[in-house]
């Protein structure tokens, strides 16, 4: 019979529960008894642990128990608490060369004439301020399939025409670092492969100038791209009328597109994990980390982030490392974060939210370590700033938020061309123009939100079913999605109001 409890690493002083487990039931394979109430996902000593003493879990130290543990006892927030310990850096010391396929498998993409690939076909609408973003959804709304499905009755091609607003753009210093990192995010969207064309709307008196926003990031107006303001249209109502017209222009050149077969090499997806339980670290994240390995080997990339969210396990990213200024330009990113979150009267380990504690995460270290299984085994190519374009090929990193908008919204400015998500506790996001699919953690969650998740992992917790397996049945998702297979996220229309760039600096 399936054990209870769910052993990760030799050496761990705690096990996982993969059921409710209940106060004198026996462990047997553990030779514990349980003493208490113990929740799915949650933890439960294995041992006597005295205060003070490290809790570990994955084989590393998850942090400290504030309190005297007894074997059997339930290990959560009244008596485990983060704990500050030396990494263990060695650059490089796990970077083995990747081993490539001889032949890589494909999907049904779109190329693009300068040889781009996308994975869906849009046209976007992007602003240049928050004062233009009730226009730029009037142009999209004028085109929704489901408001009036005869906008884009003749061209099937198109998936669609979105608008992608946000708050930002004034108030805030010309030169200053919050400006730079929108326009590389707006940059980055304006050519993204999954827009066919884009129309940029600004106000007119913005301090994000559309103007300065082209320079900064080397775009022109040309056929595909155009721009307009606000002001200078008379008006929003003119505004819109005008963007109307631009977009109806530029519907057949759109709808001209065919998918063919492509080298999974073009796939570069961005990896996410929100509203994470304790089944995270067990089944979806390195289900996914299996997929993941699977699409390196094809010749693809797979972009890990979250910062705050590999924190206490980045030396497992060094160690990584195909060269030594990858892993010191790794260490570099935590302590800006450290500097960062110290400025703003935070720490680094304000994390697990209260549904990640919920769901049996209880320090960011734990938090940390289940979330890298992500990323595979591969050696780590490349370490990104926010929104920066992605150029390497394989395993990368890219520095950004945990908040998972603002994470994804990041990655898909690099170039992410579809984003994989991983959630315990339910998630119901999408992020165009990029595909989002979902893979949930436990299988109560899937027979809960069914409608919400693409991908059932619960299996893995169960015993019915394997890391490796469950990582195929992913990678042949994500060929199957990159082919034009939507998401359950796309059927629901997410992705337009998730959009949400970082915003650093102060607002004046």
């Amino acid at each position: 019979m399936t054990s209870p409890v769910i052993r990760i690493h030799p050496s761990d002083n705690v096990v996982i529960a993969r059921r409710q487990l209940v106060s004198g039931e026996l462990v047997a394979d553990e030779g514990v008894t349980v003493k208490g109430l113990i929740p799915p996902g949650h933890k439960v000593a294995t041992q006597a642990i005295g205060a003070g003493e490290p809790v570990r879990r994955y084989g590393q130290v998850i942090g400290s128990a504030t309190q005297a543990i007894a074997s059997g006892q339930h290990v959560h927030a009244h008596n485990l608490a983060y704990s500050d310990f030396a990494r263990a850096h060695e650059p490089g010391a796990d970077a083995r060369p990747t081993d490539y396929v001889s032949e890589q498998a494909t999907f049904m993409g779109i190329v693009r004439p300068d040889g781009r690939v996308a994975t869906r076909n849009y046209i976007g609408v992007l602003t240049s301020v928050n004062c233009s973003a009730t226009a730029a959804r009037a142009i999209a709304d004028a085109f929704r399939r489901e408001l009036r499905p005869e906008a884009l009755a003749a061209f099937a091609n198109v998936d669609g025409v979105v608008a992608l607003t946000h708050g930002m753009g004034c108030a805030t210093a010309s030169d200053g670092e919050e400006l730079r990192v929108l326009r590389r995010t707006l940059g980055g969207y304006a050519r993204h492969a999954n827009f066919a064309a884009v129309l940029v709307v600004g106000l007119g008196c913005e301090t994000n100038q559309i103007q300065g926003l082209m320079a900064q990031v080397g775009l022109a107006e040309g056929a595909l791209l155009r721009s307009f303001d606000i002001q200078d249209s008379g008006g929003t109502a003119k505004a819109v009328a005008r963007g109307v017209q631009m977009v109806r222009e530029l519907l057949p050149e759109a709808d001209r597109v065919r998918r063919q077969p492509v080298p999974a090499g073009h796939l570069t997806v961005g990896l996410q994990c929100g509203g994470s339980d304790g089944y995270s670290g067990i089944s979806a994240n390195p289900a996914l980390g299996a997929a993941v390995d699977r699409l390196v080997r094809h010749g693809g990339t797979a972009i890990l982030s979250e910062t705050p969210e590999i924190y206490g396990g980045e030396h497992l990213l060094t160690r990584r490392a195909a060269r030594p200024e990858l892993a010191a330009r790794l260490q570099e990113r935590i302590a800006w974060w450290e500097r960062y979150t110290a400025r703003n009267d935070m720490k680094m380990d304000n994390n697990p939210s209260a549904g990640n504690k919920a769901g049996g995460l209880t320090t960011i270290l734990e938090k940390s370590l289940g979330a890298i299984a992500k990323s595979g085994t591969t050696r780590l190519e490349g370490v990104y700033e926010y929104a920066e374009t992605v150029t390497a090929h394989g395993f990368v990193f890219m520095d950004t938020l945990g908040y998972d908008p603002v994470s994804a919204t990041g990655q898909v400015a690099g170039g992410a061309n579809l984003i994989c998500f991983t959630t315990g506790r339910g998630s119901a996001y999408g992020c165009a123009p990029s595909p989002s699919l979902k893979l949930g953690t436990n299988t109560a969650l899937w027979r809960r939100q069914e409608d919400d998740i693409d991908i059932d992992c619960g299996g893995i917790v169960e015993g019915s079913d394997t890391v490796d397996a469950a990582g195929e049945r992913i990678f042949r998702q994500m060929l199957a999605t990159a082919s034009g297979e939507r998401t359950k996220s796309e059927r629901h229309g997410y992705g337009q109001n998730e959009f949400v760039p970082w915003q650093l600096g102060a607002v004046m």
